[in-house]
């Protein structure tokens, strides 16, 4: 059986290269191969020198020296791991999509080269964790979180779908923290609306208590088989009162990696295909953020 390679977007940026770095790691426990991609159109790049040599372009130059800069810090963290780079003349978006369509996974850093410095997240890596098909991890926060200092993985349940079964987030989750041998935190936070009447809340008489019940209920569904799938996980859960934004960021902070699901919508903007939480992580997460794609 092939193994799919884990694809990384780069660019020469230094977040691009922290990305090279989680990747190469994620590579070396799962045993699977390397690409590195480095995508781009000539005419966006300005403000570099020309060749010295005028039979190359300079920026055939420059793109060769960003992939081969690359592979080598790939190689120098990860001797064991296979690594192939290439360079794809097209938008950097639809080239990482199209290379995730056959890999295990997508890594990208959270800005690349021409961000706006008050960007809190990059235009390219915001369309790829919107629309690819297989996982994309956007690799921010600090050095402890992103090198994987605290061996413990927080895994965001949602609202359940319509398909039933495990998630495909919980089920990544336990694959990632079986592989590195760490801990999971399974969060699922609830709120009980002044006023609302609902079958459960007449049934527990405290509205208090029968939100909690259900954040517990959906908790365990969620987790059930793969949890039995992967017993040598330890898994803490946590059903917790307030938004789930504030809760997941908080959560996050002492975290090697924060798994979120996506459902993939219909619609014609990248951005309306990722609800309001999987935005709030991959703009403000203080840890990687991995977004796994969901099919109902």
């Amino acid at each position: 059986m092939v193994e799919l390679p884990l694809v990384v977007g780069v660019d020469g940026s230094h977040h691009s290269l922290q990305a090279v770095d989680w990747a190469v790691d994620a590579a070396a426990r799962h045993a699977v191969p390397l690409r590195l991609v480095h995508a781009s159109l000539w005419e966006r790049y300005e403000g570099i020198a020309p060749a010295a040599d005028p039979e190359r372009p300079w920026e055939q130059i420059r793109d060769e020296e960003i992939a081969a800069s690359a592979a080598e810090r790939a190689r120098r963290r990860g001797p064991d791991v296979k690594v192939a780079a290439e360079i794809l003349p097209e938008d950097p978006v639809d080239a990482l999509l199209r290379a995730g369509r056959d890999a295990s996974g997508v890594v990208v850093g959270s800005r690349g080269r021409g961000e706006l410095a008050g960007l809190l997240l990059g235009s390219v890596s915001l369309a790829v964790a919107a629309r690819a098909s297989c996982p994309v991890t956007v690799v921010r926060g600090g050095e402890p979180n992103r090198g994987g200092a605290f061996g413990r993985i927080v895994l965001g349940v949602g609202e359940p779908g319509e398909a039933g079964g495990p998630s495909a987030a919980a089920r990544f989750a336990f694959h990632e923290a079986g592989a590195g041998g760490r801990t999971l935190e399974a969060v699922r936070a609830w709120r009980a609306p002044a006023g609302e009447v609902t079958d459960d809340l007449l049934l527990e008489g405290d509205p208090v208590r029968a939100h909690w019940a259900r954040a517990e209920r959906m908790l365990e569904d969620a987790l059930r088989t793969a949890r039995r799938d992967h017993p040598e996980v330890t898994v803490h859960r946590a059903t917790v009162e307030g938004t789930a934004r504030k809760a997941l960021l908080h959560a996050a902070a002492t975290a090697d990696l924060l798994v979120l699901g996506a459902r993939r919508g219909h619609g014609h903007i990248a951005g309306l295909q990722l609800g309001r939480i999987a935005h709030a992580a991959l703009h403000h997460a203080p840890c990687p953020v991995v977004i796994v794609p969901e099919r109902d």
